[in-house]
């Protein structure tokens, strides 16, 4: 057997969940919030280790990790590199006074960010999370234009924090707190053919001549709505339309951004130069860590500094997170996980085209990159609500992690770490396939 992290399933316990999965869910249940974790008689596990493209739970189970727990892991679980950085660093300062008395590490972190951005001079705001770098996005927005009106698009998700909930397109996360929310977002279509896209501009150029609009909002590809991947030229036409009424774009990359979709910022793809542009996930190596970055014209609408930052945190510019970041950033370009993952993205797709081509119940295997989405529907054409969650809980009993999304649950998305193996590829896609036929099969 190949060591942990490039190794195949093995599965002791079957099937998952084992007994102390089910024992600490049970735990769980009991001290958590039940709106949180999602717990069942077939789901979760409860991770103990992981290495690599590997994951091991409480039961001794070994997996193949699809996920890249969330996105996060686009390097690997504990990279070596990453590993010795996190250890060396945390024998020298585990936290700073990021605002105060900032940890040199912050300032090495700001000055690599900005060798990496699109602009001839760049501004950052470093966060702890995704939600968080857009909250800064979005009040650089009113404070650089003057105006609180934002333009968002259909299927979005941005975070969960008020701001960026109010940019975050599901009903299901909106409704509970709509009073709360920003009431100057509005939402249009986000297209994923040329009709569409001739649609969503004329959109788009309606909401800004109404004036008001400070921000246009959009992941240059959907990642929890399926992983929607708008046409050739869109996000070109749309900076365009953005910039003649003096609005400012944000580009969310919190997902894409870093070398998950083959380049590490998607303005590479179309040449496209947003405004803003929010990272996150894998930025920090397996440690919580955002960022905004925004050229300095933009950047420069917060005023200076006079003793109390406007927008901070408790945890900004954390020694540790910082370390990681940059270890991770020279793991990035020293082993071109960018190319890698465009390259393994292709195969993947192509593999997956090819064997579900017959497959009726799939409508699209559609991917950027290491993040790929397989849409499940119906004999009519209609979404198999909640199908992406059956072929999960069915890959979990192979060893197999994979999450659901799109708006209905329709979609089987999967976002490898760039490290996977040849093997562990195929074992993927194979258990992809076997549980996507055997899933739709059983619906008739």
């Amino acid at each position: 057997m190949k060591e942990f992290g490039s190794a195949l399933p093995a599965l002791v316990a079957t099937p998952p969940p084992g007994p102390r999965s089910r024992a600490l869910a049970e735990r769980l249940r009991s001290v958590e919030s039940r709106n949180v974790t999602y717990l069942s008689e077939d789901f979760p596990v409860f991770w103990e280790e992981a290495r690599g493209a590997n994951v091991r739970d409480v039961d001794g189970n070994v997996y193949i990790d699809f996920t890249g727990a969330f996105g996060v892991s686009f390097a690997g679980h504990g990279h070596p590199r990453i590993q010795q950085t996190l250890e060396e660093q945390s024998q020298r300062l585990i936290h700073g006074m990021g605002d105060v008395h900032p940890p040199a590490l912050k300032l090495l972190l700001l000055e690599r960010l900005s060798t990496l951005a699109p602009w001839e001079e760049t501004r950052s705001v470093l966060s702890s999370s995704g939600s968080e770098a857009m909250e800064t996005a979005l009040k650089t927005s009113e404070l650089s234009t003057g105006r609180s009106g934002i333009i968002a698009f259909e299927g979005a998700y941005h975070g969960l924090t008020l701001g960026s909930l109010a940019v975050t397109a599901r009903p299901d996360f909106r409704d509970p707190f709509r009073a709360r929310l920003h009431q100057g977002v509005s939402f249009a279509p986000y297209p994923e053919t040329d009709e569409e896209a001739a649609v969503a501009l004329t959109e788009v150029q309606r909401l800004l001549s109404e004036g008001g609009v400070g921000a246009v909002v959009v992941e240059p590809v959907q990642g929890r709505a399926g992983v929607r991947i708008p046409p050739p030229g869109f996000l070109g036409q749309l900076a365009e339309l953005t910039r003649a009424e003096g609005s400012l774009l944000i580009f969310d990359e919190i997902f894409t951004g870093l070398g998950r979709t083959g380049v590490v910022f998607e303005h590479e793809r179309e040449g496209v130069l947003p405004d803003l542009v929010c990272i996150g996930k894998a930025l920090g190596g397996g440690l919580p860590l955002s960022a905004c970055l925004g050229s300095r014209e933009v950047m420069d609408a917060w005023p200076e500094s006079g003793g109390e930052a406007l927008h901070t945190s408790t945890f900004l510019g954390h020694p540790l997170s910082c370390a990681t970041a940059l270890a991770f950033l020279d793991v990035l370009e020293e082993e071109n996980l960018a190319a890698r993952a465009l390259d393994l993205g292709h195969r993947i797709v192509g593999r997956l085209s090819e064997a579900l081509s017959t497959q009726t119940g799939v409508k699209q295997i559609r991917g950027c990159g290491l993040l790929i989405g397989i849409e499940l529907c119906s004999q009519d054409g209609e979404p198999v609500v909640g199908g992406g969650a059956v072929v999960a809980e069915a890959a979990l009993r192979q060893g197999l992690l994979v999450l659901p999304a799109g708006g209905q649950g329709e979609v089987v998305e999967i976002a490898p770490p760039a490290v996977s193996n040849d093997a562990q590829i195929d074992f993927g896609v194979t258990c992809l396939v076997e549980t996507i036929n055997e899933a739709l099969s059983s619906r008739g």
